[in-house]
């Protein structure tokens, strides 16, 4: 059996445009885009989880508000379910300190992109929701 692994995502938004984070070149799934966020730690619930990711990797603070997706894929280093919430900026400017680049782009832009797999379905349920 696959390890399964939990995360979230946060799709931050601000003035109609949607953040994306391009994945390092190091570690799992080099150079692709993602929406920035991490594993969850036991006993931690989802929206904890996100904000503390952010401010661990973009250091600045998050509002989490409602879900987007959760999605699940199989990767070769184990089962990946992801849970993407919108979130809005409420401190801080998103500094560059695990992703390669950052992007804002507006919804009906994402698919331009080359996503991480568990990402994608999140895409179509943006660009609805956001135009």
């Amino acid at each position: 059996m696959a390890k399964q692994i939990h995360v979230v995502g946060a799709v931050i938004t601000r003035d109609g445009l949607v953040m994306c984070a391009q994945r390092g070149k190091d570690g799992d799934l080099p150079g692709l885009w993602e929406f920035p966020g991490g594993k969850i730690e036991r006993g931690e619930s989802k929206q904890a989880a996100l904000m503390r990711e952010i401010s661990e990797e973009l250091g600045c603070t998050v509002e989490v508000g409602n879900e987007v997706t959760t999605t699940t894929h199989e990767y070769e280093f184990g089962e990946v379910t992801l849970t993407t919430f919108y979130c809005s900026l409420v401190s801080g400017t998103p500094t560059l300190t695990e992703h390669a680049a950052l992007a804002w782009l507006r919804p009906d832009e994402l698919h331009t992109l080359s996503w991480a797999p568990a990402d994608i379905p999140a895409l179509a349920q943006i660009r609805a929701d956001l135009t």
